[in-house]
């Protein structure tokens, strides 16, 4: 298949391992991975078995459903017990955990709540249900906010009354400046997410190296793709110049997706959003603009959104740190005991991008 087997070639990705594993280097370097796809591929593909046991990849916030809050999921519950109310969500959003229950387990109950696939099907379920009031989950990073943008403006030219959008979107650049404040982390480089820069190119990044003295490498998610930007990524700390490099330009250009982008600044600004783990970041999150405001869930039904960094503290789980990069899964001491991806007990035990749920599927 072209563009993918191509970047699955076991000759050069065990040259490029070589090449890396002839390089000398401090005793640890730790590259923070941002992307739940890349957490995915790495461990999928037997990378970490391969690599030299210096060079240690930390899984970050990368996961749109495991950084949703738990304020935002309880909200989505306490909408979905209206009888006129239909929710529409992404499948992964049904086990995420709030404080007492779950999407999933309120649908069993018999709550409105309607898995779609995109966007778009909730124009659908609101015409093909007048009386209902339709809200849609928007979950995700810059990667979904250009689909949520255009529905809400086909909602806007359709003149639909009874479709409502809840904005979760947040922004990957603005967490990867906060998780640099955290000392604890000690980040050498990043490697970039391949989706999210594809729609906002690499020119977001550039603050890092500026500030920060940290590398960043956009890299698609391939064996190949990631070989390379870690390679990429070791020769920068190796010459002590730090930059923002594209692996991925086949896909991401510098200025990123115009189109998309100017969509997204349409419909939405700019806010402080809650992570799940992390916190409130400044400018790290997508809420609508005035104009759309008619079209805002959480203005609508006067939605309150009481946050916590991780779920109740009688679960003792420890999603926070793993978010954060400050453990691996199997630190937390629920990893594969009570918390396992049929029995969640924190949302990165729940996605296929979450770093628990990667750890238990393929370690």
């Amino acid at each position: 298949m072209k563009y993918i087997d191509e970047f699955r070639n076991k000759d050069l990705s065990l040259k490029i391992l070589s090449r890396i594993n002839k390089i000398v280097l401090p005793p640890q370097v730790n590259i923070m991975e941002v992307c739940g796809t890349h957490t995915q591929s790495f461990f999928r593909f037997g990378l970490d078995k391969l690599l030299n046991p210096q060079i240690k990849l930390i899984s970050g916030p990368g996961c749109p459903v495991c950084v949703s809050s738990l304020g935002y999921i309880d909200a989505a519950i306490k909408l979905a017990e209206s009888k006129e109310v239909i929710i529409a969500t992404f499948g992964d959003m049904l086990h995420v955990p709030g404080s007492k229950s779950t999407l999933g387990k309120e649908r069993a109950k018999n709550a409105n709540v309607v898995v779609v696939y995109s966007p778009w099907d909730s124009l659908r379920l609101a015409k093909e249900n007048p009386d209902k009031k339709i809200v849609f989950l928007a979950v995700g990073f810059e990667t979904t906010a250009p689909a949520v943008a255009l529905s809400i403006l086909s909602a806007k030219k359709e003149n639909l009354k009874n479709l409502f959008f809840f904005s979760s979107l947040k922004l990957i650049p603005s967490a990867m400046g906060y998780l640099l404040k955290d000392k604890r982390l000690n980040i050498d480089a990043f490697l970039c997410p391949g989706h999210v820069s594809a729609i906002i190119g690499t020119k977001p990044y550039e603050f890092i190296p500026k500030k920060y003295a940290i590398g960043c490498c956009v890299a698609g998610f391939e064996p190949l793709d990631i070989l390379e930007g870690i390679y990429i990524l070791i020769g920068q700390l190796v010459q002590s110049k730090p930059k923002v490099e594209n692996q991925y330009v086949r896909v991401v250009t510098r200025n990123g997706n115009k189109k998309a982008q100017k969509f997204i600044q349409q419909v939405f600004k700019t806010t402080s959003a809650f992570w799940r783990g992390l916190g409130r970041i400044p400018e790290s999150g997508l809420q609508l603009r005035d104009d759309f405001l008619r079209f805002d869930a959480g203005k609508v039904f006067s939605l309150k959104q009481v946050n916590r960094r991780i779920g109740p503290p009688a679960t003792k789980c420890k999603c926070g740190d793993v978010l954060k990069g400050l453990i691996s899964p199997k630190a937390c001491p629920l990893f594969a005991k009570t918390c396992k991806p049929d029995n969640p007990v924190g949302p990165c035990m729940v996605s296929s991008e979450g770093a628990c749920n990667v750890y238990y599927k393929y370690r």
